[in-house]
């Protein structure tokens, strides 16, 4: 199996074919500029000037700045705005800016307002939209294919290949963020106050807890929805709810069944608040939102810097809504419902900053941590193909803004972000810019994540990221540069089911595809036909920065602390 991973014979013949035609092809346009047809076609010269557009870097080298890190597409004037803005702010305020990632859950790129979704599919999200409109709306930000690997991609800014949670830990598995360099633990040492509310699904073993990988504190449960209630339920599953001896078994798992309060004091285990079941789960998002709130406001005094890590319990499924939500959408589905309440808690929460007046010294970063779960409805909507557990545009797309009053321009670009990105952007925030990142980890970590500060600052920014590298489950599975994408492992969602709803935990993974497999994201989102032979050009580039990775992961090889077993 390692040859899939960074490549190995499969992948280098693929590469073959097009580089004869693509030698043939320079050969060609040689011959036609001899004939002074220096751009056109065969019947003759074209007048027309052609454009170049933002964020397209095909034909452009990113500088490696670390070698243990991404290269990055550097813009020097953008850089030199964003830093003079960050400056002035902190004469102002005293002190660096406050920092609020806000992550939905299983939420798709199409469910929200601001992405076309909102009230044309039963979910109004007023809040998420206002925001959006003030800010920057990122088109092509990027998560991994599920939950676990996508935290902790952001947390430690690595791709799964790296940081080894390949998969979500279930009913008690070990794995996790265990030895992991994380941001929250760099933002310690640089002075901030960290705290995290919500849904953790990064490993419950003692070295994985919340306070012991940076936060100073951290209320809510430790792994995923589903695992507190599916079991509970009779509708849902029967087997296990109607029948005493394995509702007992269940009982007895080796998990975690409670809302936990973790705090940096006590690092050997978080204390036990209270239980979650089919009555207490309607209540989490309203218990958190309470709990955020009050820490921002406990913070508006303080002369410290904030970074909150707010996670959601909604929309993945089960889907209990609280009270007084359920039905509150006019799609009223469980699903729609979470959507409206947690474009409340949303609302809370920045109601909270202004007004305490810390609103203007606050980046917030909204996103999902992947596509929508599409084997269990009801579930969210994705104009592009696939769904969470694959690496097709749908599974991994995810619906992204930045808003910071006074500071982010409002607009919307298509320039590639990357999750894994708000590890560096964090850091530099918080006082260490660029290379700088790479004093917080070891030289045996390689960060992935780019740091995106003047990206998201300057007024007219350009994106940092040159490429966007998928991965799927123990697999480097595809390369995006510009508005092409090349997939060399892929997912086949309906290649076992042909009836039901089909994502993609329950497809069949295609290791090695047949040739240069290669979409253009702008007129096939769809990811449908295969345009690599027509553009082979294109495709040589895409195959050189596919080999670029292959030999990182060879200095950097992958790791597995949450894995798919291999054949």
């Amino acid at each position: 199996m390692r040859h899939n991973l960074i490549g190995g014979k499969g992948h280098t013949k693929i590469m073959v074919f097009p580089l004869i035609v693509f030698t043939a092809l320079c050969l060609w346009t040689g011959l036609a500029m001899a004939e002074g047809i220096t751009r056109g076609s065969t019947t003759g010269q074209t007048a027309a000037k052609g454009y170049d557009h933002p964020n397209q870097y095909m034909h452009l080298k990113a500088k490696q700045i670390a070698p243990n890190m991404e290269p990055v597409m550097q813009h020097p004037a953008q850089e030199t705005q964003a830093r003079q803005k960050l400056a002035a702010l902190e004469k102002r305020f005293g002190k660096k800016p406050n920092i609020l990632i806000f992550i939905l859950d299983d939420v798709g790129w199409l469910d929200p307002g601001f992405n076309g979704g909102g009230e044309a599919v039963g979910n109004p999200t007023p809040a998420m939209d206002r925001l959006a409109q003030n800010g920057l709306v990122l088109t092509s930000a990027y998560s991994t294919p599920s939950c676990s690997p996508t935290r902790a991609t952001i947390h430690t800014g690595q791709t799964p290949l790296h940081h080894g949670v390949l998969r979500p830990p279930m009913y008690g598995q070990p794995g996790g963020l265990d030895g992991a360099a994380t941001f929250p633990q760099a933002l310690q040492k640089l002075g901030y106050v960290t705290q995290g509310v919500g849904k953790w699904h990064m490993g419950e073993n003692q070295g994985s807890l919340p306070q012991n990988v940076g936060y100073d504190d951290y209320y809510g449960f430790l792994s995923v929805s589903d695992m507190y209630t599916e079991w509970r339920d009779q509708y849902f599953n029967p087997e296990i709810a109607l029948s005493p001896s394995r509702f007992a078994l269940m009982k007895k798992m080796p998990f975690n069944h409670n809302n936990v309060h973790c705090t940096k004091g006590d690092k050997k285990q978080c204390r036990d608040v209270y239980e979650i079941n089919l009555s207490t789960i309607k209540d989490l998002d309203q218990d958190w939102a309470a709990y955020s709130e009050k820490f921002i406001r406990k913070m508006a005094g303080s002369d410290k810097p904030f970074y909150l890590y707010h996670a959601t319990r909604a929309c993945h499924f089960d889907n209990y809504p609280n009270d007084t939500y359920a039905g509150k959408s006019p799609a009223r589905t469980v699903y729609s419902d979470g959507m409206v309440e947690v474009d409340d808690v949303l609302a809370r929460l920045v109601k909270a900053l202004e007004e305490t007046g810390q609103l203007e010294n606050t980046l917030i970063f909204f996103t999902s941590d992947n596509g929508p779960e599409c084997e269990v409805p009801p579930h969210g909507r994705t104009p592009f193909r696939g769904c969470k557990g694959s690496s097709w545009e749908g599974g991994v797309r995810v619906p992204t803004f930045v808003y910071w009053k006074g500071m982010i321009s409002p607009r919307r670009s298509d320039g590639l972000f990357d999750l894994a990105d708000l590890f560096n952007t964090a850091i530099s925030l918080a006082g260490a810019p660029g290379a700088q990142a790479a004093q917080f980890v070891p030289k045996t970590h390689y960060i992935d994540g780019i740091d995106q500060t003047s990206f998201l600052l300057a007024d007219q920014g350009l994106s940092n990221r040159r490429s966007r590298i998928y991965t799927l489950n123990q697999h480097f599975s595809g390369v995006r540069i510009d508005e092409f994408k090349t997939n060399f492992v892929l997912e086949l969602q309906k290649a076992i089911y042909q009836k039901g709803h089909t994502g993609g935990f329950s497809g069949v993974i295609v290791t090695e595809t047949g040739g240069v497999t290669m979409n253009n994201l702008y007129t096939d989102p769809q990811e449908d036909v295969s345009i690599g032979i027509r553009h082979i050009p294109m495709a040589v580039i895409m195959g050189a920065e596919a080999d670029r990775y292959r030999a990182v992961l060879k200095k950097f090889p992958p790791v597995t602390k949450v894995g798919f077993k291999s054949n």
